[in-house]
């Protein structure tokens, strides 16, 4: 959620940051009611209690001739302070309804617009060029003994796939390569909880907007993660960070599960878009002041990552419409896929500002100036993925000979065993 000082000293600043997104500004005219509404409502149940309070004294004091009607006054006085304790709960529900149409405040210099609003800050590297036709990832896969949706499917339904032999070791030697970087960077490894509480996956702002990709357990109210993202924003809820020594940075290593609502007929070929992959993600509690050097940091780590492994990409600056609601911007690395003949995403870092420490209940105590801590503050976080199981498919492609054989990156070679070249199966 959103700072309840800003809505209410500076709306104009949330209204423009809801128009860039493509939102209606009214959303932030009706928080405000909302809100003036529940501080009324919880202000007239104060003075009532305080009157209720008063008024027990006073019939303790009474004589014994005076107690009855003061009795039945007291009475009276009850029934109005239950009254005005619902009306509360009622204007709380409703300016938390309010509040949540509210997203995360854009930061200045974030386009504006939707999905294709986005703006290049810099590419890196050739679009592979063949003098052959070049294959596409899953007939690679096939030929390599890699990919297997025929039999996901059968299994699983569409969207599903096996990885099998070669492709169960890239995706292991890439999530390593990355677990490696991580660690090496001060990151915390964990092997995170994939069903959540509705809570916490409320409180990272996936029951939103995209409320629709994700997989929900009726029977048990919990969520399965289509991020570790969210089990780690979890991991500090209600709980007060010691940052005077620097940021808290986890690399969350988990299945991930996503309903892809609203694909219908895209990228139906291959494992661009599965409803199982598996992620490797950073994940950071930060001071505010720190949160954009730390988002900078994570890209680079990004960036280096997709260098090493010889692979052509693009860094966006993600526009307002399409940051989803609890980031304050967004910048996706796109890698070159030469069958497509376009980018496609292979890592995404958001910084989310206070927006899901609010939400949360996470703070910090910040320095003050002579020394000691001052009073409790909301952390900021920041995510961004590091690896993951699309990442095969830029792999594949790009590094493709043209009997079908794969090429492997010299980084990528100690994680699996030595191997130069990923042949075709007999």
């Amino acid at each position: 959620m959103i700072d309840l000082a800003l809505l209410r000293d500076a709306p104009e600043i949330v209204k423009r940051s809801q128009e860039a997104r493509g939102e209606s500004a009214d959303s932030v005219d009706a928080a405000l009611v909302a809100d003036r509404e529940r501080r009324a409502a919880l202000t007239a149940f104060e003075e009532l209690r305080a009157a209720q309070n008063a008024h027990g004294k006073t019939v303790a004091k009474a004589a014994k001739e005076d107690k009855p009607a003061l009795v039945a006054e007291a009475k009276q006085l009850s029934d109005r302070v239950k009254q005005a304790q619902q009306a509360v709960t009622a204007a709380e529900q409703a300016a938390d309804a309010a509040l949540a149409k509210i997203e995360n405040i854009v930061l200045d210099g974030v386009p504006a617009g939707g999905e294709d609003d986005f703006i290049t800050l810099r590419t890196h590297g050739q679009p592979a060029a063949f003098d052959f036709e070049p294959r596409d990832h899953l007939a690679l896969g096939e030929l390599l003994g890699a990919i297997d949706m025929e039999r996901g499917a059968k299994v699983s339904g569409a969207r599903f796939t096996f990885l099998t032999g070669i492709g169960a070791r890239l995706e292991l030697a890439i999530m390593n390569m990355g677990l490696d970087r991580a660690l090496a960077a001060g990151f915390i490894p964990v092997i995170p909880p994939t069903l959540v509480r509705s809570e916490v996956m409320r409180g990272t702002g996936f029951l939103g907007q995209h409320a629709d990709e994700v997989y929900r357990l009726d029977d048990d109210d919990l969520y399965l993660v289509g991020t570790s993202e969210v089990p780690l924003a979890g991991f500090h809820m209600g709980e007060i960070l010691d940052l005077t020594r620097g940021a808290r940075r986890y690399a969350g290593w988990s299945t991930c599960y996503r309903r892809e609502a609203g694909s219908h007929g895209k990228d139906t070929r291959g494992i661009i878009r599965l409803h199982q992959f598996n992620k490797l993600e950073m994940f950071v509690y930060t001071t505010p002041e720190d949160a954009e050097a730390e988002h900078l940091r994570l890209v680079e780590m990004q960036e280096r990552m997709l260098q090493d492994l010889g692979l052509s990409y693009r860094v966006i600056d993600v526009a307002a419409g399409d940051l989803g609601s609890s980031a304050a911007r967004k910048y996706d690395v796109e890698a070159w896929v030469p069958t497509q003949g376009a980018y496609r995403e292979l890592t995404s870092t958001s910084n989310c500002t206070t927006f899901q420490a609010r939400r949360l209940d996470i703070r910090h105590r910040p320095p003050v100036e002579g020394g000691g801590l001052g009073k409790t503050a909301h952390v900021a976080t920041l995510n961004g993925t590091l690896a993951t199981t699309r990442w095969i498919v830029a792999l594949l492609e790009t590094h493709q000979r043209a009997d079908g054989s794969v090429w492997i990156p010299e980084a990528l070679r100690p994680y699996l065993g030595g191997l130069e070249i990923a042949e075709p199966i007999a």
